[in-house]
């Protein structure tokens, strides 16, 4: 029989492993006056969400639990449609599957990325939305509960409207659907900070960068724009994340 401070001992080493390895439940909200698919991928090699890919009329939400620990990354395609032979495409962000879920594939930029890692550190969550892709449409990602800072990070204006001339994609009507990063529209190391310029010392902001960074000052603007674009939350928080916030 176990002993009253073996019991607690292991009741507190349980208390602590809970705490690290918390489900988060990530409610995805669509204020876009236009249908959206968001998409999801696990890194680092892990599994794979329940859902990898799904449709998001607007107004409308949709619930996913993600357990800890997890790292990984969300977006929403925009556009979509499925051809006579059954194929679905998506003419912003498109993981390529070939299907409404992504099965393990990520967006093909350019494609606003929130990326979250939860549970690591002893707890603690980090995330952040990110245009070193480039951006598609507006998002923001919100800790509902939790301690420490927890603050939203978004890219809540569209960028879009005064995309630089030669990072701008358009479709087959002419009107500009999504805004290409420099790394993306041109890939030279000095803009995606590869080669020579791969440390914070050595790739300063661009011009392309500064854009993004006067538009959204909370997402990362390029690969080492970390000081005010990092976000952490303890205590296992659930997230909002919302479409055109």
């Amino acid at each position: 029989m176990m002993n009253a401070r073996v019991f607690l001992g292991a009741l507190a080493l349980a208390t602590i492993f809970d705490s690290w390895a918390h489900s988060a439940t990530f409610t995805f909200t669509n204020n876009c006056p236009y249908t959206v698919w968001p998409g999801t991928l696990t890194g680092g090699g892990g599994a794979q969400l329940s859902s990898t890919g799904f449709e998001l009329a607007s107004k409308a939400s949709s619930s996913l639990n993600v357990p800890a620990p997890w790292t990984g990354r969300f977006w929403a395609r925009t556009s979509c449609s499925t051809d006579a032979s059954g194929k679905f495409t998506c003419q912003t962000a498109d993981c390529a599957s070939g299907q409404v879920s992504c099965n393990g594939a990520g967006a093909i930029p350019p494609a606003t990325l929130v990326e979250l890692t939860l549970a690591a550190n002893n707890g603690q969550d980090f995330y952040d939305v990110s245009l070193v892709d480039g951006f598609n449409l507006p998002v923001s990602i919100t800790p509902q509960g939790g301690t420490g800072d927890c603050s939203t990070s978004s890219c809540p204006v569209d960028v879009n409207a005064d995309c630089p001339a030669d990072l701008v994609v358009k479709n087959s009507d002419g009107a500009t659907i999504s805004c290409k990063s420099a790394c993306v529209a041109f890939n030279q190391p000095q803009y995606c900070c590869t080669g020579a310029y791969d440390k914070p010392e050595t790739c300063p902001p661009t011009n392309y960068s500064q854009y993004f960074e006067g538009k959204c000052p909370l997402a990362y603007s390029y690969a080492y724009d970390d000081k005010n674009s990092t976000f952490t939350c303890n205590g296992g928080p659930n997230y909002v994340i919302t479409f055109c916030p």
